[in-house]
């Protein structure tokens, strides 16, 4: 009888770690991905990355199938929202049709987290797709900061890039990044700011505007090998936090434009070249937008 009752309450029990297990899962993850396009597998120059370039069209594609491994990655880990947000150039590059119809997606500017736009605390997890260095790198294909126009942007004197500062907003969120596909420098200086996150390195530079690449298929492959391992490894990563107040130190290649922004109240002019703003990730993000999008003829 002891044992009957033993191999009863063992039943019992693992009948409730399933049914919690399923309650668990149907629940299910909420995953935002930003995807850039100069990060993409095989984009290299102005001639893939916009509007005007001859291979644009075919690169749209690529960005479109990569964000799509990624989507599919996120959903085999349990994801059952997912957020896209479509954060190069224009904003509207990622090709609707291509997409699952499922999702949600974030199109054009101005937004007012930029290529967070759409994340907030209800989110579990966040993706980069086709990022690239920052402008003070070297080592980067098509390396630039928020806009050719400007030469550093640092937060509390470290050197940004447009990848550490969106982990920034998503950490703001309690968020964590959990990985990034781009070049070989983009993967690491993102990494080695934010932590020790999931990489996709799909090509490797020769010069800002050359590289070698994997082909669009195998670095897709690539990308949803890492996006699930880093859902995977959802409990330990750590959101990405700078201590507060933040300062932001942003250099224009035009001395008129630095100036002129320290016009504005709160706003500081630390060089010919330098502006300085102080306040949360949120309301950097947000002067940034302003600074970097009105009026364009300060760039």
């Amino acid at each position: 009888m002891q044992k009957t009752n033993q191999f009863i309450n063992g039943v019992v029990w693992l009948l409730t770690l399933f049914a919690l297990s399923g309650a668990a899962d149907a629940q299910g993850l909420k995953v935002h991905i930003s995807a850039d396009m100069e990060g993409v597998a095989g984009a290299v120059a102005g001639a893939q990355m916009g509007p005007s370039g001859f291979e644009y069209g075919q690169f749209r594609k690529y960005m479109t199938a990569e964000v799509n491994a990624a989507i599919e990655a996120a959903r085999e880990a349990g994801a059952t929202e997912i957020v896209v947000g479509d954060s190069h150039g224009n904003g509207m590059n990622l090709l609707l049709d291509e997409l699952p119809q499922d999702i949600e997606l974030i199109r054009s500017w101005p937004r007012p987290l930029g290529m967070m736009e759409g994340i907030d605390d209800s989110f579990d997890a966040a993706i980069f797709i086709g990022y690239h260095a920052s402008i003070g790198n070297p080592d980067g294909i098509a390396a630039h900061t928020l806009t050719g126009d400007l030469t550093s942007v640092k937060i509390n004197g470290i050197e940004m890039t447009e990848g550490s500062m969106n982990a920034l907003i998503a950490g703001h969120f309690g968020v964590p990044v959990v990985m990034v596909s781009g070049d070989e420098a983009a993967v690491k200086e993102i990494s080695d700011l934010v932590g020790p996150i999931e990489g996709a390195v799909v090509k490797w530079h020769y010069s800002h505007s050359a590289g070698r690449t994997l082909m669009p298929k195998v670095a897709q492959a690539l990308i949803g090998e890492k996006a699930r391992a880093g859902l995977r490894r959802l409990d330990e990563i750590e959101p990405y936090h700078l201590e507060g107040p933040l300062t932001l130190d942003m250099s224009y290649k035009n001395d008129e434009a630095a100036e002129l922004m320290a016009y504005l109240p709160n706003v500081e002019l630390v060089d010919n070249h330098t502006i300085r703003f102080v306040g949360s990730i949120i309301e950097i993000v947000m002067f940034t937008e302003m600074a970097l999008g009105y009026p364009a003829t300060m760039n």
